[in-house]
This record gives C-alpha cells, sequence and structure tokens, in this order.
C-alpha cells in the first residue's frame, strides 16, 4: 500500500507537527511528548482523552471548545505510553480535576491506569471512563470486556459539554459513564488497513467476503459472509444492534454512520438511508443523525453504525455546542 510518509517511525510526531501548523492558534504540542492540548485552559474539569494512531481524525481532531482539553497519542493502533498521558494530565489540570476517557484495549487500560496512579502522585485527582460500544466484541454478559469504537465520538462529545457546564469531576464521570451505557455500535469491514510502518496489511479477504463485527485494528469479527447489497447489510447489522440495548418503540436516538477511512460519502449515505427506514419501522425516533468518517483505519473499507439512546440529560448535554477542526456541533 502506497503512503505520503517520510521515515514510518515519524508519523505520529510528523502527524501532530501538521496539526499544529493548522492549527496551532488553538492548540499547542508537548515539546517531549506525543501530545497536544488546547491554549485556552479553562477552570473547569478536564478531560483527557487518547489512544493510538491512525484513527483519524480520532483522537487528535476532538481535542476543542466543548469536547476534550488535551490528547494523548501512541503509535499507529499502540496506546500511548503512561508518561505520555501523565504530561497531557499535568497541562489540563486546573485543579478540578481530570477525567479519562478512552477505548477499553488492554493496552490503553493499563497505561492510563498506570498515569493516574502517577497523577495522584503529583496531587491531581482524575476518574475513567472506559468506553465500550462494540456489540460484536463480547456478549451481553461479558459487556466490559467490549470494544470502543466509533461510540468514543458521542461519549466525547457528551462529556466535554459537562465539563464546559462547570459540573464536578465526579458528575462529569457521571454523565460520561451514562453516555456510555446508552450507546451500542456494530461495524463491518469490506477490506483491510495498512500500518505505515510495515507496509502491510493487517488481515485479508477475499474479494467478494465482508466481515461482521470486525474491530478497529482488524481484530476478527462474528463471521465472514458474501458482499451483500447495502439494505440487506444494514438489515443483518440492525438486528444485533437493537436488540443489544434494548432499543425498543418509543425510543429517541442519535444515529452515528461512521466511514473506515476508504469508504465513500455516497456509500454512507445510502447505509444511513436504510437506517433510517428500519428505526422508522420500529418506532424509534431519530434526534440527530451524522454522517461522516470519524473513527477511521487507515485505509480499511467498511462501516460501523452507532446508536445512543437519549434520555433528557443526555439531549441536553448531546446539544451544547461544540467546536475543533474535525467536528462541529451548532447548539439546537
Amino acid at each position: 500500500m502506497k503512503k505520503i510518509i517520510n521515515e514510518p517511525g515519524n508519523v505520529v510526531r510528523e502527524m501532530i507537527e501538521g496539526f499544529i501548523a493548522a492549527y496551532g492558534r488553538h492548540y499547542r504540542m508537548l515539546e517531549n511528548e506525543n501530545g497536544i492540548v488546547r491554549k485556552d485552559k479553562k477552570d473547569k474539569v478536564g478531560i483527557v482523552i487518547g489512544g493510538g494512531s491512525g484513527h483519524e481524525p480520532l483522537f487528535i481532531g476532538f481535542a476543542g471548545e466543548g469536547l476534550a482539553d488535551g490528547v494523548a497519542m501512541g503509535n499507529v493502533f499502540a496506546a500511548p505510553p503512561p508518561n505520555t498521558v501523565l504530561e497531557v494530565t499535568k497541562a489540563v489540570d486546573a485543579g478540578k480535576g481530570v477525567l479519562y476517557l478512552y477505548g477499553n484495549y488492554a493496552g490503553d487500560v493499563l497505561n492510563f491506569d498506570m498515569a493516574a496512579e502517577l497523577a495522584d502522585l503529583e496531587g491531581i485527582r482524575t476518574r475513567t471512563v472506559r468506553i465500550n460500544d462494540d456489540v460484536a466484541s463480547a456478549p451481553p454478559e461479558r459487556i466490559g470486556d467490549r470494544r470502543g469504537i466509533a461510540g468514543d465520538v458521542l461519549v466525547f462529545k457528551v462529556a466535554g459539554a459537562a465539563a464546559e457546564a462547570g459540573l464536578s469531576l465526579d458528575d462529569v464521570a457521571r454523565i460520561a459513564q451514562k453516555a456510555n451505557d446508552a450507546t451500542r455500535s456494530i461495524g463491518v469491514a469490506l477490506s483491510p488497513g495498512t500500518i505505515p510502518s510495515s507496509g502491510k496489511p493487517t488481515f485479508t479477504l477475499a474479494e467478494d467476503e465482508i466481515e461482521f463485527g470486525m474491530g478497529i485494528h482488524g481484530e476478527p469479527g462474528i463471521r465472514r459472509e458474501k458482499l451483500l447489497p447495502a439494505d440487506e447489510l444494514v438489515d443483518k447489522l440492525m438486528e444485533p444492534l437493537l436488540a443489544d440495548l434494548p432499543f425498543v418503540s418509543g425510543d429517541e436516538v442519535v444515529v452515528l454512520i461512521n466511514g473506515l477511512g476508504s469508504t465513500t460519502l455516497l456509500e454512507l449515505l445510502i447505509v444511513n438511508r436504510r437506517v433510517a427506514q428500519v428505526l422508522q419501522e420500529k418506532g424509534i425516533s431519530v434526534y440527530d443523525t451524522d454522517v461522516n468518517s470519524l473513527c477511521t483505519t487507515q485505509e480499511m473499507g467498511g462501516m460501523s453504525i452507532t446508536l445512543m439512546k437519549l434520555d433528557d440529560e443526555l439531549k441536553h448535554y448531546y446539544d451544547q455546542p461544540a467546536f475543533s477542526p474535525y467536528y462541529c456541533k451548532r447548539k439546537k
């Protein structure tokens, strides 16, 4: 796979340098760690997000007004080291505590937990919410083992608004956990992505094959099948997704149709067309929809569907304005 890079080992740092070259008016990069923070530090709970690079605009694109205050980045598909997380934590802390939000992967859990211990030694109080929206990665009785995928975006949005409103660390963590508990996702892969350092695909699929439930690093899904027409594919994805929470008639949801890297907007909109039809048939109201590629896997082909079930509290914080270079939400 051809990529426009220099040395493979420098891609993360050079990506951050390019981000700052574009948006340095609002952000600064840490001197010795792969992290960025907002320049307009506010007197509120700090939000630190992070994970492996290679999922852009997640995570680097979700620091901003009403979103995260700092981002800790690891190498491509690798967790950020504890010291990177710690330095971002120290940079965003305003004395009100810091909330960690990240996808539920073993390396991220280990390194963020270590950073939390180090932050405690520095006198910084932290809380953690691990996002685990991927219904394909474990059954309901093992929900704590599930991975975080595109549902990250909706949890970041709600938690960022709660912090911006001046709530306490415990309250921001409670609302973030509530958003996570109300969010479910499932995806399908059509073709692999490529890690820059290896130049090789992360998995293989035959030209006429798809994989249900594949993770955003190429983790195995539920099963492989032949490629289906869009409507049939969406129907097969919606069945386990709706059953999991469950989502039922009378519910109100936010929908995120997320491309995994190389899937076109044309395709994603066709997917959304059928998702909207299915929800209408089930008596589930769509409060808002986002069709975009926000949580990617380099140039992986495929998409995911995310639903967040709303109540009045979640709707209030979802409705608050947010802005970053890659995500914008106007107040309703």
